[in-house]
């Protein structure tokens, strides 16, 4: 079974824990990791960038000049796209960037990226991680203290004072457990998860 180092709240080791290998041990799927990490990029778009078009810009409504014997050639609006705050030809439209992900490629895409932050030694677990008051002094002496680099900090439950003393922690980001996705894993190196939150993905992507 995969294990993972185990860490006191103060930097000290308390051991080991056993992961289950149904989670924490499955192959990389990495063109599914991919899928998934490109539809959540999509998905947070808004889509409402807009250009105005030659029939939606101000003015424009008189003909610049006559038709023949100017020597210039024919213009009928000033608002052309070819014309200095003229309409913008073929401009963006919002529209919706939404990309679906089959469930069953989200959880294989969600155990990959798990398991290849064990498999690389980039996961430890913290025992009795609370805080009375966001601290980001004491959450910085943990993370140096573990020598943690870019760290994704998840946690269960009463979590407000751990992610109000990760936010100010250059690089360092602070999720809770139902927030989880395949985007923050990836793009974090170090994972600092609590028992509570191992037993919550197991008791979720066991069924």
């Amino acid at each position: 079974m995969p294990t993972v180092k185990v860490y006191e709240f103060n930097g000290d080791r308390a051991g080991e824990m056993e992961l289950p290998e149904a989670i924490f041990d499955v192959p990389l799927h990495v063109s599914a990791m991919h899928q998934v990490v490109v539809a959540h990029l999509a998905n947070c778009r808004q889509g409402t960038h807009k250009a105005k078009t030659r029939g939606e810009v101000s003015g424009g409504g008189k003909k610049p000049w006559r038709q023949k014997h100017t020597g210039r050639a024919r213009q009928g609006s000033t608002r052309s796209p070819i014309w200095i705050h003229g309409g913008v030809a073929h401009g963006p439209k919002p529209r919706d960037y939404h990309q679906k992900v089959n469930k069953k490629v989200r959880r294989l895409a969600m155990l990959s990226a798990l398991s290849s932050k064990v498999r690389d030694e980039l996961m430890i677990v913290v025992k009795n991680m609370q805080l009375d008051a966001p601290k980001t002094k004491t959450m910085n002496a943990f993370i140096k203290a573990v020598n943690a680099e870019k760290v994704l900090v998840i946690y269960h439950a009463d979590g407000d004072n751990i992610a109000r003393s990760v936010r100010n922690i250059p690089g360092a980001k602070c999720i809770n457990v139902a927030s989880i996705n395949v985007y923050d894993l990836l793009n974090s190196k170090t994972l600092v998860v609590t028992p509570e939150v191992v037993a919550r993905l197991e008791e979720v992507y066991s069924r």
